[in-house]
């Protein structure tokens, strides 16, 4: 995932000093930690992040949360990318875990 990530030209990453204690407490990893941080100071942010403990934590924080799969869907509905099955796959292959059953799901769910 983070090679992919990283292969994105238009995504930029933003420092976060201090990770505060209500996100301390529910001991997410760096990542969710700081994700989560970074809406906390800038609402109204949509926080993406598929760790279930790091969803849980949004939702006691009061902050939306979607998922990676849940944000290919809504690109693929506002007509950003061509293909979900093609992003999909290009998440599955650097790391991403999706059964095949769900991500069939959710294709049939924008007519893919």
């Amino acid at each position: 995932m983070a090679r992919f990530l990283r292969s994105c030209d238009w995504l930029q990453v933003e420092p976060v000093a201090n990770i505060p204690t209500s996100i301390q407490a529910w001991d997410l990893g760096a990542g969710e930690s700081a994700t989560l941080a970074y809406a906390l100071a800038h609402q109204p942010t949509v926080v993406v992040v598929d760790d279930l403990a790091g969803r849980r934590c949004a939702a006691a924080l009061g902050l939306p949360v979607r998922g990676t799969l849940g944000l290919v869907l809504l690109a693929k509905r506002r007509g950003r990318i061509e293909s979900a099955r093609a992003l999909l796959e290009r998440l599955r292959l650097a790391g991403m875990y999706l059964s095949p059953q769900i991500i069939e799901d959710a294709l049939r769910l924008v007519g893919e």
